[in-house]
């Protein structure tokens, strides 16, 4: 049975009140148990029992990346016997982070994914396929394994990759739901096309899509999201979350944002000025963990631009909706008095049919403005000019054009799967004024 949790559709003052009761348990721990918030609210003399509200919250400091990464171990809150599962993710100064789970910590996982699949319309009896990794130290895979069998459903643990055994799987097992990323169902409608197999009318009539923008910011689907709708007319539900959050934020079927979970998380959107934004207006997504053991955290940057939309939703929930994302705040790109995120570059390369791969590269230039090359591998030689042709699809889309490099794909996906990478690197920066950073 499909069970919205009783919070998500109460009226908004009675969500904040239960977010601030949360708020004082939250703080209350991490005065009792971290190193690192110990320390800071030492150092800014925070009287913890003066925050009553969310608004209050501007008196505490941000916490952001280079934190985990510089005093990772002082966030951890629990003795070394209670961390059940060790998690990584990428630091901004090279090295991974380490996140301490501890059982209650998967539990609260476990619950996340559980409400968030059934904010997807998923419910006890459905089959999913993993088309995701669940190994190399990754919370995202052991997430969605422990959502679906709380969830009451079944899941096989493909893993990603191989579109070979991604239809065999199906076959098979005749899965309902997949879960991917979403460029991906390209590839592997590509297979089925090449292969004669009539993947619609498969079993599969819905993808929960990780990992990459579907939708404009009016919620309209992307160029990503209608050539894969063209192509394959099955539900598409976007989600956002991150390993520093623990949460996710789903689509309904309404597919207009995602669903906050006020019992998991506290949101703030903040301006450069690092004080909340107008309403409506983009900013940074801020978040504060609740009901976090092992290592909590308090107005922690995402460095993920967003909007948020508080007007009540059709499915009937009164939640706040996270907007797609608009693109990493550090990653903001000013090219020819244009300002760029590299998504909106992904989109066109991700929709040019002759691109079977590609990496962008931001550097600065002689001026020590922003310099864009966009390296290619192409699918294969067309007989026109590709350079000209795809700085066209630039300027219709995004109104200037970077500058192109024709590579070997092979070069192109060394570069995109690096050793020991999880995630395919599409972006390098390398300007000076910002941390080297790949993505």
């Amino acid at each position: 049975m499909n069970i919205t949790p009783c919070i998500e559709t109460q009226p908004t003052a009675i969500i904040k009140q239960f977010q601030e009761k949360k708020l004082a348990v939250a703080l209350a721990y991490l005065s009792d148990h971290s190193a690192f918030y110990q320390r800071m609210f030492n150092e800014h003399r925070i009287d913890i029992k003066k925050i009553r509200t969310l608004e209050d919250l501007t008196a505490v400091p941000f916490t952001d990346k280079s934190d985990l990464q510089t005093h990772n171990k002082d966030f951890i809150c629990v003795p070394q016997h209670k961390i059940v599962d060790y998690i990584t993710t990428s630091g901004t100064l090279g090295d991974p982070v380490t996140f301490a789970m501890t059982d209650a910590d998967l539990d609260r996982l476990a619950y996340n994914e559980q409400i968030s699949f059934q904010c997807a319309g998923a419910k006890p009896g459905d089959i999913f396929q993993l088309m995701t990794t669940i190994d190399k130290r990754f919370m995202a895979g052991l997430a969605y394994f422990l959502g679906i069998r709380k969830l009451g459903a079944g899941i096989v643990r493909v893993g990603n990759g191989i579109p070979e055994l991604q239809w065999d799987t199906i076959r098979r097992i005749c899965p309902d739901t997949i879960i991917v990323v979403p460029s991906f169902i390209l590839r592997i409608v590509e297979y089925a096309e090449k292969h004669g197999i009539d993947y619609r009318r498969s079993s599969v009539r819905k993808a929960v899509c990780i990992g990459e923008n579907l939708r404009e910011q009016d919620f309209s689907l992307n160029l990503l999201g209608q050539t894969i709708r063209e192509k394959w007319d099955i539900e598409l539900y976007s989600t956002y979350a991150s390993t520093e959050m623990a949460t996710t934020f789903t689509e309904c079927h309404c597919g207009c944002g995602g669903h906050h979970h006020p019992e998991l998380i506290i949101c703030e959107l903040i301006g450069e000025d690092g004080m909340p934004v107008e309403e409506g207006e983009e900013g940074e997504l801020v978040v504060t963990t609740l009901g976090v053991e092992g290592m909590p955290l308090l107005r922690f940057k995402t460095g993920d631009l967003a909007r948020f939309h508080r007007e009540p939703c059709r499915c009937g929930r009164t939640t706040m909706r996270v907007s797609p994302i608009i693109g990493r705040r550090n990653h903001m790109v000013k090219y020819k008095g244009t300002t760029l995120y590299p998504p909106a570059v992904f989109d066109v390369l991700d929709q040019t049919p002759y691109v079977e791969n590609y990496v962008m590269e931001v550097s600065d230039n002689e001026y020590g403005n922003d310099r864009i090359v966009v390296r290619i591998g192409l699918r294969e030689q067309p007989s026109f000019d590709v350079t000209k042709e795809l700085k066209d699809r630039f300027r219709a889309r995004i109104r200037v054009a970077p500058e192109i490099e024709i590579a070997e794909v092979g070069e192109i996906r060394r570069i995109n799967y690096p050793d020991m990478s999880r995630k395919p690197v599409k972006f390098i920066d390398k300007r000076k004024h910002t941390a080297n950073h790949a993505q």
